[in-house]
């Protein structure tokens, strides 16, 4: 009897211990979700904010007229240049209208402008495709005292006839009757291989107020290109 009733004691004083702990574990659980919401928004703003700050600052930052985030550039590969008279000829016919020819043409102008041969040498037919075409045994030396002697000279005449005001000269125009171009076949004018060929184009300026041209006697295609060969002077 004396076990029993000590024992009811000590179970009614363990009882609100009990009632406690358990209360407090209810306060706790009820008060968790709360504080790990709180400390995950407090550090979710921090991760989310840097993550919004990243995209809403870019989005601020446009909206603002600010700078976005700046991103990495990617490194451009270095330009390669290749030499069109390695590579086989084809039979595409050229055009007049494209960047390339411009730039060509651009080059011609340039050099008559400046009195600078040199860079009139972008439009004249390339050596190496030269020697792809003619079929004679000397086609460097043919290339180089012949053909390409006459082109300067006739550049540095060209820029005589522009006078005093040749840097004020404007390029209007090339005019290629394009129409009129021939597939010329290997065996005909010593060549061993084919091009188009076109005669009589009409290069227009302006100097001095007042329009004028000359008249570019023949040039010849590689890879569906145009290219100078005979300029003012015709073929000899």
């Amino acid at each position: 009897m004396i076990r029993r009733c000590g024992a009811r004691p000590a179970v009614l004083l363990l009882a609100p211990l009990l009632l406690a702990a358990s209360c407090g574990l209810k306060g706790a659980d009820e008060a968790g979700p709360g504080a790990g919401a709180g400390a995950g928004a407090a550090g979710g703003s921090s991760s989310t904010g840097a993550g919004a700050g990243s995209g809403g600052a870019a989005t601020g930052a446009t909206v603002d007229g600010g700078a976005p985030p700046s991103t990495p550039m990617a490194t451009a590969a270095p330009a390669t240049t290749v030499d069109p008279g390695s590579l086989p000829q084809t039979e595409t016919k050229p055009v007049v209208d494209s960047r390339e020819f411009q730039a060509r043409l651009d080059a011609l102008w340039q050099g008559i402008v400046t009195d600078d041969a040199d860079k009139a040498m972008a439009f004249f037919f390339p050596l190496s495709a030269y020697k792809q075409v003619k079929g004679i045994s000397d086609p460097v030396g043919d290339w180089n005292n012949r053909l390409v002697a006459i082109y300067k000279r006739e550049v540095h005449d060209l820029h005589k006839v522009l006078g005093a005001n040749a840097a004020s000269a404007e390029l209007l125009g090339m005019d290629v009757p394009s129409a009129n171009a021939a597939w010329i076949k290997p065996g005909v004018e010593y060549n061993k291989g084919a091009y188009w060929r076109v005669l009589g184009s009409k290069v227009r300026y302006r100097v001095n107020g007042k329009t004028q041209s000359f008249v570019v006697q023949s040039m010849i295609s590689w890879r569906g290109e145009w290219y100078v060969v005979h300029l003012t002077a015709p073929p000899r």
